[in-house]
Order: C-alpha cells, then sequence, then structure tokens
C-alpha cells in the first residue's frame, strides 16, 4: 500500500492526490477545465480497490454511455482487473437496472418497454385523439414540453396548461395501459419506488457504500434527489459550476450548493492547475466568467508557459470571417506541420455554418461537423440543390424523385414505380419515361402497359395512369423545361429565387410544420441564405463563368461527406460550442461574438441575467477548449434574410484582459513601387554571373 502511495504521489499533484486518497466521507471535488477530472475518478476508483473495498460496493454515475465505457476501460487498466461486479453507469442505465427489478410494485410488468421519442408522440397524438382535442391545441411538441416539465416537477399545473391536465394523465394511463415507460421515468419512478418502499432503498444503501458522480454541475433536480437518497455518508461529487451550460435540459448548477447543505461535513478540493491551455488563453477564461456573481471562486493556472496572444479578429461581414478562418488554418498547416484535425472552429448556432463550409470547399479543407447538421445536408437546401440539378441534367433519377413531390403535387408510390418500370422498359431516364408517356395516345398507352414483363403485370401496373395523374407529370416537365433559362445568361441567384417562389416552397414548408410557422420561417431563412451565398459566388469579380453547371459543381465538392482522410491529415472540426464540452484542440477559432448570437438573443430575451451567466459560461467553455492558440472573430455585419445588418461586438469580448489580446490587421496590397523594388532585387538575387564573351540575351 505504501508503494502504491508512493506512485500517486509522483503521479499526481497535490490537489489530485488528496482527492484520489480521500475515502471516507462526502467530498466536493471542483475540477476546473482541463484539470485532469477523468484522471482522478478512474485513479480514485482503482484506489479504493486496491484499499480493499470490494468493487460491488462502488457505483460511479455519468452522463453518457461513452463516457462510462471510457472510464470503466481505464480502471481496468490501472488495475489489471477484469471487475465485472464494478457499476460504472449512465444515470438512466441505472433507472432501469432498478426498473427491471422491482417495477411490478408500481403496477407494471417486468417486461416493460421504453418508449424513444418516435413512440412517445404516438401516444400523445392517440391520447389526444381519443380526448377530442382539436388539431389547432395538438402542438405535439409544446405538449411533450409540457409533460416532461410536469412529470419532472420542473413544472406544475396552472391556468396557462391546465387545459392539457387530462391529456397528461391519458398519456399516462397509456404507459401503464401498453407496459411500457419514457426516458423522464427512468429517473422519476427508481425515486418513487425508493420513497414508496422503503426497504428497496435500504437494500440499495447498503450494497452501494461508495458513489462517484461527474459532471455534477449537469445533474437534474430528480438526478440530485436520486443520488441523495442513494447516498451514504462516502459520496465523492465532482463538477465545475463555470462549464453548467444544460439549463435548458434540466441540468441545474445549484446541486453543488444544494450538496454542501445536505452533507454538512463535506470536504472541498479544488483542482485549478490546468493541464491543456497556455498562461493567456486561461488568464482570458478567467477574465471573462469572474463576472458571474453565482459560482465557486477559483483561479486556474497552467505550467504550460504563457504562450501567444489570443488574435481578435474584425472581419466586414461573414464571408470575410470564413475566409479569414480558412485562409489561416492553411497558413498555419504550412508554418507548423499540423494536421487537419489540429483545429476546431466553435460556433454558437450552426446557422453560421454556411459561409465556413464554403470558405473551406473554396481552399480544399476537409472537415466534420458535429453537434448540428451540415448546412448543405438539411433538407430544405437538398431540395433546392436537387431542383437546380435536374433543370442541369434531366436524366439524373435520384435528384429528380426526391422532388417530384416536394411541394407535394399527389404522385404517389404507385405512379412512381410505374415510372420507373417504364424508364427501365425504354432505356431510358425516368424523366425521358414521362416524356414518352406524355406523347403517347391512349391506344399506345394500352399497348406499352400491355409489353410490361408478367413478372410485374398486376393490377397495379396494368392501371392507366388517371388523366389528373397525367396532367400532374406534364406540369412537373413543364415546370423543370422552362427552367432552362437558368442555364445560360446572368442572374442566376435572381433566377433561383424567382423559381423557389413559383413552386411555393414556403407554402410546403408551412404544410410540414403546420404547428409551427416558426420552424417553416427558419427554412426558409436557410434557403435564402443559399441564394445569397449563391449571389456573392456570381458577383465575385474573379469568378469569369457563374453558370449552374459550375456552380453545381462547386457545390458537388462542398457535399462530399466522404472525404479522404489523405495521409493521416485528418480534418477541422466545425461544431457548436455546447457539442465541444469536454474536447481539446491545438487551435480553436471561436466564429460569431457578437450580441445577438453570444449571447445568444433569444436566450437573454426569455432568461434575463440569469440567461446572461449561463451565455458567459458558454463562451468560457468556448475559451478553454484551446490548447496553444485562440483566434476570436465578431464581424461588423451580418446577413439576415436579404438585408445585412450591423453587429456590436459582444459583451464579453471586453472581460477579456486588453494585455492578452492583438488584433488582426489584414494583409495590404502592395503598391506598384514597393513591387518593383521587390521583383528588381528578386531579378538581381538570382541573376546568371556576368561572363566574358558570352551573351546572355535569350
Amino acid at each position: 500500500m505504501t508503494n502504491e502511495l508512493e506512485k500517486l504521489k509522483n503521479e499526481l499533484n497535490p490537489e489530485q492526490y488528496q482527492a484520489v486518497t480521500t475515502i471516507n466521507g462526502p467530498i466536493l471535488i471542483i475540477a476546473g477545465a482541463g484539470s485532469g477530472k477523468t484522471r482522478v475518478i478512474t485513479y480514485r476508483i482503482a484506489h479504493m480497490l486496491n484499499s480493499g473495498i470490494p468493487q460491488s460496493q462502488i457505483l460511479a454515475l455519468t452522463f453518457t454511455n461513452k463516457a462510462a465505457k471510457e472510464m470503466a476501460e481505464r480502471i481496468k487498466e490501472l488495475t489489471g482487473k477484469k471487475l465485472p461486479f464494478l457499476t460504472i453507469s449512465t444515470f438512466h442505465a441505472f433507472g432501469v437496472k432498478i426498473l427491471r427489478q422491482d417495477i411490478a410494485k408500481l403496477g407494471w410488468r417486468e417486461n416493460f418497454s421504453i418508449y424513444d421519442e418516435t413512440d412517445r408522440t404516438s401516444l400523445i397524438k392517440e391520447t389526444g385523439r381519443e380526448l377530442h382535442y382539436s388539431a389547432e391545441s395538438m402542438d405535439i411538441y409544446k405538449i411533450g414540453l409540457l409533460i416532461s416539465d410536469i412529470k419532472t416537477g420542473r413544472k406544475t399545473w396552472n391556468a396557462e396548461n391546465e387545459m392539457y391536465r387530462e391529456l397528461y394523465e391519458g398519456y399516462q394511463e397509456g404507459l401503464k395501459l401498453y407496459n411500457a415507460v419514457d426516458f423522464d421515468d427512468l429517473i422519476v419512478l427508481p425515486i418513487k419506488l425508493f420513497k414508496e418502499f422503503p426497504e428497496i432503498l435500504e437494500n440499495y444503501r447498503q450494497h452501494y457504500k461508495y458513489i462517484m458522480v461527474d459532471e455534477f454541475q449537469d445533474t437534474s433536480h430528480q438526478q440530485y434527489e436520486m443520488m441523495h437518497l442513494l447516498a451514504n455518508e462516502n459520496v465523492a461529487v465532482v463538477g465545475d459550476d463555470d462549464q453548467s451550460i444544460y439549463s435548458w435540459r434540466g441540468a441545474d448548477y445549484q446541486n453543488i450548493i444544494n450538496f454542501e447543505k445536505d452533507f454538512p461535513s463535506v470536504k472541498e478540493i479544488r483542482l485549478e492547475q490546468n493541464y491543456r491551455s497556455t498562461g493567456t488563453i486561461l488568464a482570458a477564461a478567467n477574465g471573462v466568467i469572474k463576472h458571474n456573481t453565482n459560482r465557486k471562486d477559483k483561479q486556474l493556472w497552467s505550467g504550460n508557459g504563457e504562450g501567444k496572444p489570443i488574435e481578435i479578429y474584425m472581419p466586414d461581414n461573414e464571408s470575410s470571417e470564413a475566409d479569414f478562418i480558412a485562409e489561416t488554418i492553411q497558413a498555419i498547416r504550412a508554418d507548423e506541420k499540423r494536421k487537419y484535425d489540429d483545429f476546431c472552429v466553435l460556433m454558437r448556432a450552426n446557422t453560421q455554418s454556411r459561409p465556413i463550409e464554403e470558405a473551406f470547399l473554396q481552399e480544399n479543407i476537409p472537415y466534420t461537423m458535429s453537434g448540428g447538421t451540415s448546412f448543405f445536408q438539411r433538407k430544405e437546401i437538398k431540395d433546392i440543390i436537387s431542383y437546380l440539378r435536374v433543370i442541369s441534367n434531366h436524366d439524373d433519377d435520384v435528384n429528380l424523385l426526391r422532388i417530384i413531390n416536394a411541394p407535394r403535387r399527389g404522385i404517389g408510390r404507385a405512379t412512381i414505380e410505374k415510372l420507373n418500370q417504364i424508364a427501365r422498359n425504354l432505356g431510358c431516364s425516368i424523366f425521358d419515361g414521362i416524356k414518352s408517356l406524355l406523347e403517347l395516345s391512349d391506344e399506345q398507352a394500352d399497348l406499352f402497359m400491355n409489353s410490361i414483363p408478367s413478372t410485374v403485370h398486376d393490377t397495379q401496373w396494368a392501371m392507366d395512369f388517371s388523366e389528373n395523374t397525367k396532367e400532374t407529370l406534364k406540369n412537373f416537365a413543364d415546370l423543370i423545361e422552362n427552367a432552362k433559362s437558368m442555364l445560360g445568361g446572368h442572374g442566376l441567384s435572381k433566377k433561383v429565387r424567382n423559381f423557389v417562389e413559383d413552386i411555393h416552397y414556403f407554402d410546403y414548408l408551412l404544410s410540414e410544420n403546420p404547428k409551427s410557422e416558426k420552424a417553416a420561417r427558419f427554412k426558409y431563412m436557410n434557403i435564402e441564405s443559399l441564394i445569397n451565398s449563391m449571389e456573392q459566388w456570381e458577383n465575385n469579380p474573379e469568378n469569369q463563368d457563374p453558370s449552374l453547371y459550375n456552380y453545381l459543381n462547386r457545390i458537388t465538392l462542398l457535399s462530399r461527406d466522404d472525404m479522404d482522410d489523405e495521409e493521416g491529415k485528418g480534418k477541422v472540426n466545425l461544431m457548436t460550442i455546447h457539442a465541444s464540452k469536454g474536447l481539446e484542440f491545438p487551435v480553436v477559432f471561436i466564429a460569431g461574438a457578437e450580441e445577438g448570437l453570444i449571447p445568444h438573443g433569444r436566450a437573454i430575451d426569455e432568461g434575463g441575467e440569469k440567461a446572461v451567466e449561463e451565455e458567459r459560461r458558454l463562451f468560457y467553455v468556448a475559451i478553454t477548449r484551446a490548447r496553444d492558440k485562440l483566434y476570436i472573430s465578431s464581424c461588423q455585419k451580418r446577413r439576415r434574410m436579404q438585408d445585412m445588418q450591423e453587429c456590436k461586438i459582444s459583451r464579453f469580448m471586453d472581460e477579456i484582459p486588453a494585455s492578452l489580446v492583438k488584433y488582426h490587421e489584414p494583409e495590404k496590397e502592395v503598391d506598384r513601387e514597393t513591387a518593383a523594388e521587390f521583383f528588381e532585387s528578386m531579378r538581381k538575387k538570382f541573376a546568371p554571373p556576368i561572363v566574358p564573351g558570352f551573351s546572355h540575351k535569350f
């Protein structure tokens, strides 16, 4: 045991050593960003096992299956044991374990189902229909949130939501009737079991005498209550209130305060040495987060040296911002021999991704999108691009099938199957098959349909196309052919905008999102953003041929999600700040440090000063993802719909000490005189020596 402690002293800093070797009693470990939190948790559990504590008595709770798996693997490596009886689990998986054992006591059968979001939505709709709720009142998303909030105690019944009480009760009865539980029940029902059957709780308390909770600042009220009910005195929680960024899904960093109240003998240990970032980056993070009032005071420090200053760039607009990011990545790669996956670009909202993705295309930079859908993979964008592909190439069957019924034209599956068969029989594309069908007389059509092989000659195939279907197909074919003006001339973006209006795509979005006009408008804004980028591309003086063909070739390159990882160069990481938590990168760009983005306008409108503090924590998380170099950009103007709007730099930027930053100056164009002097000096430097009697004329 003495040898093990000596080894720990050599491998851990004093605070980490204290956290690892303090086994008994309640412990609050405040683990700052990059302070080796996972290392402390795994070493602590390994030390407990080496100290003779049975593995079956230890319960470690975390938030993702990935984190639980990684933790278990590292502990096995440290101990060299298989550890089949050690419980490392997510809160919800542990809830399932409890319910599998004792849910019958609450009236369910043991082989219960866990409803996913689709099942849950179906049950809400079914319950609403049975109770004769009007279509207008059935906003499924809103009702789903209310059910979750009521069930987990985040909301109570009041005059505003009382109309849904009967639906809520019907939904709950439906779950029990179908012997099912939803995701919230995996925490709520174990708590109910523990409270109604104290003997069950006591069995768990006797079984798990040592409890650890990771990412404690992300626990909800219910998760905290579950932990509190289970815990004896030997409970250790690890977290950082400065990284609490998930209030929108029920997390409450106030649980750290609650823990201190509920366990008054708690021992607090602070991990403040950061092993990730330079001193400059940490000083910037400290400068920002100290403006939050309700937090544990801590001062991160680094032994990695001061590092380079934080570079701030204030481009004219989002296109210039994207160009700056792409060009800087290429320059650093060349200068420092870095791989693409050394870089990360962080955004507050994934709506910022479009210009950045386009700039990466321009510079041939491979990237991967996390925490959001790539702009060019969104359904509404793929629909419009599919139309453009079919207009430029009528034989593109894949894209034609995507848009033949978007917006909806009443072209059903049976019609599409018959069109496919016609194309196969004629050996042509589906579009040409449609044209051929429309050109046939009724008698010719009958002969053609009768020529279809018997293997597919059932009653459906033998049916004639109705006159309505033919008329619909004719209108579709005419729409595509009449758009051929896009293939040449100027004003591509204007033609595309008119085309989108002609097909009434916004009306289609409204029909697809009947309960949320806001969602439909958001999707339409994405299309407007696509057209705006098209306009910028065609108006670029360097673009010699702004044709539809060239534009689509450009988009094709951008849409390659399967870009090869050439020579292990990897891909640039493009992600939302929320998705970046727990990750780190040598070089980080924070894009869009503007009022309205970070802090986010909607969050401030809905949450006031409390929301400002969470947005500041989000900015703090973004800063502390960087190891060696941090760039922050704030646009002077940003396009919203068709308008270019003035932007104001984020209030959080003023909280970074001025001594830590430098402002990026764009490269200035070289004047003629300077250029002439440069080339003259190069000529002299590399000119061949004068050899007497030899002519240097060519």
